[in-house]
């Protein structure tokens, strides 16, 4: 099922650490000092950590926000466990909280999360048949790292969408950013060929073919690792001008 409401994503100053680093290493590469490392688009990002492995250094890039869509619900429902049961591969996400300017952490930031079942349906909408539902969102409030993890299952897809999970972060107060996570289309693929997805049909629509992740995707994309069977481990760092 669409998202009716979406409209062509505005700009807004995110930075996202690209890389299979740890939050620390993302932070430890954005810190003062050492040279800086090319961003994606030629430019230069924030300077690399030099103690780094091979392979796990970030690399600091400023990304679009993205549209918050029809579904949000401004909820308290402060928790980790947002699954409540619904059917779906295991997905633990971490999403950890930066400013983008020192690339410092920033605790005590509420990061509201919502996505769609295994089935492509949202929590609390009543067009969906789901109203008074509250599965699949939550609320986390950032630690000393300005990390948050959510227990959840990994989310479907539908009309027009590819698979996606919906941020919103708020600091004293106020929503310093909205945007949209994405995973590879490889992960989507094999998510898609099991059970309770696979009884869905051939999901059509990919990364290059949605019309919000193929515009800022790439660096809305999470580092995810697992598999279909043990469940998935996602992670992406997000910076934001308090």
């Amino acid at each position: 099922m669409p998202d009716p409401n979406d409209h062509q994503a505005t700009r807004r100053t995110v930075l996202r650490m690209v890389g299979t680093g740890t939050a620390a290493a993302g932070l430890s590469a954005c810190s003062p000092g050492g040279e800086s490392a090319p961003d994606a688009s030629g430019g230069t990002g924030a300077p690399a950590a030099p103690d780094a492995a091979p392979g796990t250094t970030p690399t600091c890039v400023l990304t679009p926000e993205g549209t918050e869509g029809p579904y949000y619900l401004d909820l308290d429902l402060v928790r980790a466990d947002i699954a409540e049961g619904r059917p779906g591969v295991p997905l633990r996400l971490r999403t950890t909280v930066v400013d983008a300017e020192a690339c410092t952490p920033i605790p005590d930031a509420e990061v509201d999360i919502w996505h769609a079942d295994a089935t492509g349906v949202y929590s609390g909408m009543s067009s969906e048949g789901t109203e008074g539902e509250r599965f699949l969102r939550g609320v986390q409030i950032t630690d000393e790292e300005g990390a948050v993890e959510f227990e959840t299952v990994y989310p479907g897809w539908y009309d027009r969408r590819t698979n996606h999970i919906h941020v919103k972060v708020h600091v004293d107060g106020d929503v310093v950013h909205t945007g949209q996570l994405y995973f590879g289309d490889d992960v989507n693929a094999a998510v898609a060929e099991t059970d309770p997805y696979a009884g869905r049909g051939a999901q059509e629509t990919t990364n290059d073919s949605d019309m919000f992740a193929s515009s800022i995707g790439p660096e809305s994309t999470l580092d995810v690792t697992g598999s279909t069977e043990e469940g998935y481990e996602a992670a992406i760092v997000l910076g934001i001008q308090p």
